[in-house]
Parts: C-alpha cells; structure tokens; sequence
C-alpha cells in the first residue's frame, strides 16, 4: 500500500517514504511528513555537504552538523551552501 504524506518540504500530497528512514523519532518524523522525492534531494545535497566540508559521516561532529542541517533542508527552509561552492556544469 502506497504512502502518502502531505510533504512539508513541497507543501504537496505526494508518495512517501515506504519506512523510517532511520529508527526514532527523527526517523518517523520525516516518514510522516518528507515525500520520497523530496528525501531523495536531501541525500543529494547531503552527498554534496559531505563532499565539499570533507566530513567523515561516521564521526560524532559531522553526523551533527548533518542532523542540523537536515533538518533546516527538510523542515526549514534551505540549507547553508559551502563558502565558494560551485554547482557542477551540465
């Protein structure tokens, strides 16, 4: 059975994720109320923020920096581009 949510990010009734993306409440969380494409832009930039501050994923400052920005992508408007930061040609 297809999930719809009512998508915080978009404002739009669309299809969301088929579970938590994560156990919590930070998980279900974004399970009631981010669509699957609007998480799937979010681990676009996530990829990206990881990319261009070189965080290591697994260390405790980065995975807060990442929870805080997450949640500024998702619930709250943009995310913080890195200083400099270019979007790739094409």
């Amino acid at each position: 059975m297809t999930h719809i949510v009512k998508c915080l990010r978009t404002g739009k009734e669309a299809t969301g994720l088929e579970k938590p993306p994560f156990p919590g409440p930070a998980g279900q969380k974004i399970y009631e109320n981010i669509s699957a494409e609007a998480w799937q832009e979010w681990l676009k930039l996530q990829t990206m923020l990881i990319n261009e501050h070189r965080l290591t994923p697994f260390e405790a400052e980065s995975k807060k920096f990442l929870a805080v920005e997450r949640e500024k992508f998702l619930f709250g408007g943009a995310s913080d581009m890195p200083e400099g930061y270019r979007p790739p040609a094409g």
